[in-house]
């Protein structure tokens, strides 16, 4: 599928010509796709026809606030089959989507610590965890959001059961702010309402038009493989396994991804968004070596035959980390909102078991508290 830009000296670059249709989106008013049949090309459990070919070098960055036509649908980017009506059937009948009583007895052993971010200089790189998919990152002397949820609940989701990890009045000034996909626990319009409209935005492609009509002047949409830069700073959006939906009619109208983050030194950050398992951590690792840090969901992946196909859980969040060739792995999408049928502290032991079984260094785990900080120097 390929795009065209209303600028017409720069041609949008297509997909590579083998990637796969897209994954369906989990929304609080949707369910979530079921696995594809062991037959699927696109099964994590299938080997990838292009996990041996070679990559073109990334792609030179697009121009800020470029205007563009996307196409009308994204479905062809799936990389497991929307839920069929036997899925649908089997869900209303067995699936739970919330765990019971034993498994929210944790809550209050869930690690929070909430505090400031860290200010750091050009050089150096920082992560805070605000909770969810929520991160404050500072690289190349920019401050960026990771898909800003300080909400104390979302649409069709229980409030969060552990409070923000950074008070919104202690964030350092905002110069960026990127998004992952639609999904309400990923775009939140409240807590974007709080950002000055001149804030630089990075979305998928598709979705522009959903901050463009609240008033944001400085939006870049990006399709995947694709580039923009800031004051030094590269944002690449890379493909996931995952899928897109907002309201009862827009099903995968908008693309979904995640986001490399360079430094003009070449440090990196990766963040994966919201996303399964399978053969895109291999090819975004091979695009872009020597990733120093790797943002990855472990939780929401219960029941395991509804959510497999969009949600990591924590084993396979550490596969993900050793075939992207991250240097470190910090866990996120657990311990904030309950979105499925999992023990709340279950996610977090169970990285840390397949952390130590893969033989990787603890302190290369960065396992954070609500409102804990790292910093990379």
């Amino acid at each position: 599928m390929t795009q065209q830009s209303e600028t017409p000296a720069h041609t949008v670059a297509a997909p590579e010509e083998d990637a796969p249709a897209a994954l369906p989106p989990l929304s609080p008013s949707s369910p979530p796709p079921s696995s594809p049949p062991p037959s699927s090309p696109f099964s994590p459990s299938s080997s990838s026809p292009s996990s041996s070919s070679p990559l073109a070098p990334p792609a030179g960055p697009r121009p800020l606030g470029e205007r563009r036509v996307w196409p009308r649908s994204f479905h062809d980017r799936l990389t497991s089959p929307l839920p069929g009506l036997r899925a649908l059937a089997r869900f209303a009948r067995e699936g739970a989507v919330r765990p019971g009583k034993e498994g929210l007895a944790d809550i209050p052993r869930l690690p929070v610590a909430p505090a400031s971010a860290p200010r750091v200089d050009a050089r150096t790189i920082a992560v805070t965890w605000a909770g969810h998919a929520s991160w404050v990152v500072g690289i190349g002397g920019l401050t960026v959001l990771t898909d800003p949820v300080w909400s104390r609940r979302i649409l069709g989701t229980p409030a969060r059961i552990t409070p923000v990890g950074v008070p919104w009045e202690e964030l350092p000034r905002i110069d960026a702010v990127v998004i992952s996909h639609n999904h309400y626990d990923h775009l939140d319009a409240p807590t974007l309402r709080r950002l000055p409209r001149d804030t630089p935005v990075f979305v998928p492609g598709g979705l522009g038009r959903w901050f463009l009509r609240r008033r944001f002047t400085r939006v870049t949409e990006l399709d995947w493989w694709e580039a923009a830069e800031l004051s030094g700073v590269r944002f690449d959006f890379v493909p996931a396994h995952h899928w897109s939906k907002r309201t009862l009619v827009d099903t995968c109208r908008t693309l979904w991804g995640g986001w490399m983050l360079t430094a003009p030194d070449g440090q990196r950050v990766y963040f994966a968004g919201d996303t399964g398992y399978g053969h895109w951590f291999s090819r975004i690792g091979r695009r872009y070596p020597d990733i120093d840090l790797a943002l990855l969901p472990i939780g929401a992946y219960d029941p395991r035959w509804w959510l497999s196909d969009v949600h990591c859980d924590p084993e396979e969040a550490v596969r993900a980390a050793l075939d992207l060739g991250a240097r470190r792995m910090a866990p996120m999408h657990w311990g904030t909102f309950v979105l499925s049928a999992e023990p709340v502290l279950e996610p977090l032991t169970r990285v840390r078991a397949a952390w130590e079984k893969a033989g990787l260094e603890r302190d290369d785990l960065w396992d954070l508290p609500v409102g804990g900080s790292r910093v990379l120097e």
